[in-house]
């Protein structure tokens, strides 16, 4: 018996489509989430946080020290 008569009969490509349909139902549920279950407040805030300037307001300000804590 060959090694290659192992892995021949090993039938490897599920554990490829076994892992693709696991990551189709995690990245599945996770777009659910993110799409159904927002706050939006929260996600505008973080959607313009890269557009700011570098300064806090307040209200970002006491959301950042809660947080730490």
């Amino acid at each position: 018996m060959r090694l290659s008569d192992i892995m021949g009969h090993a039938d490897l490509a599920t554990w490829a489509e076994r892992g693709l349909v696991i990551f189709l139902v995690v990245f599945g549920v996770v777009a659910l989430i993110t799409l159904f279950r927002r706050d939006r407040e929260a996600m505008d805030a973080a959607a313009a946080t890269p557009l700011q300037d570098g300064t806090l307001n307040e209200e970002q300000a006491t959301r950042q020290s809660g947080a730490r804590e």
